[in-house]
C-alpha cells in the first residue's frame, strides 16, 4: 500500500510585495508554474516574479484547504508573523 501524497499550504511574496496563499503536492514544480506558466494563479501571473515565503506541511487535503482558508482570513500582519 502506497502512502497518500503529502499535501503543502504555501505563502508567495510578489513582485509588488502582497501575499499569495495556496496549497500543492509538489510544492517546487507549483512555485516554477507560479513564475513562468500558465498554470500559475491569474493573481500572480501580473505580479511575477514570485518568491516562495513561506510553506507547512499537512496530511491530506482536507487538513490543506482549512489551514488554507485560516491562513486567507488573516491580516497581513499576521502572515507577516507566521513567516
Amino acid at each position: 500500500m502506497t502512502n497518500p501524497p503529502l499535501y503543502h499550504v504555501y505563502m508567495l511574496r510578489c513582485n509588488d510585495m502582497s501575499l499569495y496563499t495556496g496549497i500543492a503536492i509538489n510544492l517546487d514544480k507549483r512555485v516554477e508554474e507560479h513564475n513562468s506558466s500558465a498554470k500559475g494563479a491569474k493573481y500572480t501571473r501580473a505580479r511575477r516574479p514570485v518568491i516562495l515565503v513561506y510553506s507547512e506541511t499537512c496530511e491530506d487535503k482536507s487538513a490543506a484547504l482549512k489551514r488554507e482558508a485560516a491562513i486567507k482570513k488573516m491580516r497581513k500582519s499576521q502572515k507577516e508573523s507566521l513567516i
